[in-house]
Formats: C-alpha cells, structure tokens, sequence
C-alpha cells in the first residue's frame, strides 16, 4: 500500500465482513452489496495491499498468513471508529452527580432559582448547582472554557462573543417602585414624567450595552438622571424606600418589595420595552447531553411560568 492518504477506508468493512463470512455471497449480504460489487472490492483490496488475502480451497475461502495478521488491527481499529462516532450517552439525570454553573441574574435567583431547583431535585436527587454573576468574563471566556455552562436571564443582546448562542427564554412587564412617601409620583406616569424622576438602576456588570430604558428615552429626545447605581435588587430598592427615587424592575420582583419595604408599585411609561430574558450557552457544549438536558428544563420551566 502506497499510504493511507491513497487507501479506501470503507475497505476495510469490506475485509471484516469477508474474514468472518469466507464466503464472497454471504459478506455481500451482510454489507448490502451485490456480489460483483465486492468482488470489485476484494480485488481492490489485494491491489493496495499487495497480497491475494483470501484464498478459494477445498475447505472454502482461507485466509493469507498477511490476512490472518491484518485482522485484530483492523477490527480494532474499526472497533475504536465504532465507539468514537456512536451518539453520546443520554444524561441520566436521576442517577447524575453532576454541577452545574449558571451565571444569573439577581431577578433569576431570587424569584425563579428557588422553584427551579425545587422541581428538579424531585427527580435529579444528586445534582447540585453554582450562581455566579454575570460579568464580561463570563461571556468572553467562562462560556467557552466551561466555567459556565449558562448565563440565564440576561436581556436579549444584539453582539456576543463569537461562538456563544443565544435563544430567546422567557418576557417580562417591568414596573416601576417608588417610596410610599414620595409625593412626586402618582399611581403612574407617562414618559415625560418617568425622565423628570430621580432614578435607581442596578449597574450592568455584564459590560455589554447601555441600558434598554435610557435607549428609549432617547429615542424620544429624553434622558434622566440616575443617582444610585446599584449591583443587586435589594440595595437598590433600600435606597428608593428612603429617598424620592424610583427604580424600574420587572414586576415579580417589584411584588415581593412591596411586602417587604415601604414602597409601592407605579405603572411605567407603556413606551418602554418589555425585559426579553435569553439563555446563553456556547456553541461547543450546545449538543453534549448534560447541556441539552439543562437547556430543555429551564425552557419548560418558563413555558410554565
């Protein structure tokens, strides 16, 4: 044989079929080929490895001492091509000990995190799992080095790093939250009034793009100002208790602050956008089992929620 590069590798099936067969007809059958296609075949075979192979006798077909050898090398071989190009094992959640790192928001941890892992512990006894935040890091090297195997509920983002997937997961109606004492603000207000407000916004450590909030305004001709920019929910909404602020937030998490402080909801400016919360994941672990598994559960959790 001159080189592999030259060598027909479906031989080989061709051979393996042949040494346990003996038999030209049979082989073909087994291989769904006609009896003059692996004639062809064998003959090729005895041409790029210069050695008849196979020899008809009065016992049958026999093999060359050249055949005899080549065998357990090419049944290994074909074994080790066999393992590597089967479908990967299905992740067995109930029997998996598996973490997982999620990097979330504060809305995601606090008001769904919770319920999520509540129901996937009734049937996934032994997995566990990890919450980071979200930070530019994440997104350019946590993803893609597996640090990370998802950022959830980041709002839709129009350029990532190259590799990472995003797929649209769950919408939410923000709100906005202001002190029950803040004589500035009524039951609601239009956009104009929203701008004149003093404003608390969580800061975006994700590093990726300014606020959706601040792009409509501008898109009307409007900006605020914001005087408190905050890294978690809670904090932020401490500081609109306390002051004539207010905070714009989805409005699960608003509902929870109004039991908790003194503040109360007020209906936002129905120009503003909706919160578009995505799944981001990388390309490279997107179709390993474990993922497709994780991916799958936090999609019908939110098509329950």
């Amino acid at each position: 044989m001159r080189s592999l590069r030259h060598f027909d590798l479906n031989l080989l099936l061709v051979f393996e079929a042949l040494m346990r067969e003996r038999h030209v007809t049979r082989a073909a059958d087994k291989l769904n080929l006609s009896q003059p296609a692996l004639s062809h075949a064998l003959k090729r075979l005895r041409e790029a490895l210069g050695d008849p192979l196979l020899i008809r006798t009065d016992n049958g077909m026999q093999p060359t001492p050249r055949a005899l050898a080549l065998l357990p090398v090419v049944q290994q071989a074909l074994a080790l091509l066999r393992e590597g190009l089967a479908p990967p094992a299905i992740f067995a959640p109930a029997n998996s000990t598996r973490r997982f790192t999620l990097a979330t928001t504060d809305y995601f941890e606090e008001v769904m995190y919770p319920t999520f892992l509540s129901q996937l512990l009734a049937y996934a006894p032994g997995i566990s799992f990890s919450i980071e935040l979200i930070t530019p890091d994440v997104l350019s090297e946590g993803l893609e080095q597996r640090q990370v195997d998802m950022v959830v509920g980041l709002d839709s983002q129009s350029t990532l790093p190259s590799g990472v997937i995003q797929t649209p997961w769950m919408d939410e109606e923000l709100v906005c939250l202001a002190a029950i004492k803040n004589p500035g603000v009524g039951d609601g207000v239009d956009l104009e009034q929203f701008a004149r407000q003093l404003h608390v916004e969580l800061a975006d450590i994700s590093g990726l793009r300014p606020s959706n909030i601040d792009s409509c305004l501008v898109q009307h001709g409007l900006t605020r100002r914001v005087i408190s920019k905050n890294l978690n929910y809670i904090a932020a909404a401490r500081v609109v208790a306390l002051t004539e602020a207010i905070m714009t937030l989805p409005r699960q998490m608003a509902e929870r602050f109004v039991t908790m402080l003194p503040v109360r909801l007020v209906e936002p400016p129905k120009e503003l956008p909706v919160l578009k919360m995505t799944l981001m994941q990388h390309g490279l672990y997107a179709n390993e089992p474990a993922s497709v598994w994780l991916y799958n559960e936090l999609v019908a959790f939110a098509a329950k929620n």
